[in-house]
């Protein structure tokens, strides 16, 4: 069974940091592109961010360039967000998403997703 579980999402004041985790199992994690993608309230999904199957190569939306780095430890089926300097419009659902092509990530069409953890920015 094919599972991608998020956690790590939280309460934060404005300018703070969490750190999101998604935990793979039941497929080659290290054969998938790997992504985040989030969904604001009333608003529809919001690619974030996305890395390679080996970890090297990765892309950022502009919204959250230069504030969040994504990883991955290939070892432990793990995938990271580091957020940095929260701001209220990060508050969001965020979700893990593994594709076979980069292609799928850019449009939309992941072949597995996480449930999701909730971000919430606010004072």
């Amino acid at each position: 069974e094919v599972q991608l579980v998020e956690s790590g999402g939280g309460l934060v004041q404005p300018g703070g940091s969490l750190r999101l985790s998604c935990a793979a199992s039941g497929f080659t994690f290290t054969s998938y592109y790997m992504s985040w993608v989030r969904q604001a309230p009333g608003k529809g999904l919001e690619w974030v961010s996305a890395i390679n199957s080996g970890g090297g190569s990765t892309s950022y939306a502009d919204s959250v360039k230069g504030r969040f780095t994504i990883s991955r430890d290939n070892a432990k089926n793990t995938l990271y967000l580091q957020m940095n300097r929260l701001k209220p419009e990060d508050t969001a659902v965020y979700y893990c998403a593994a594709a076979k092509s980069l292609h799928d990530i850019v449009v939309g069409t992941p072949e597995y997703w996480g449930q999701g953890t909730q971000v919430t920015v606010s004072p």
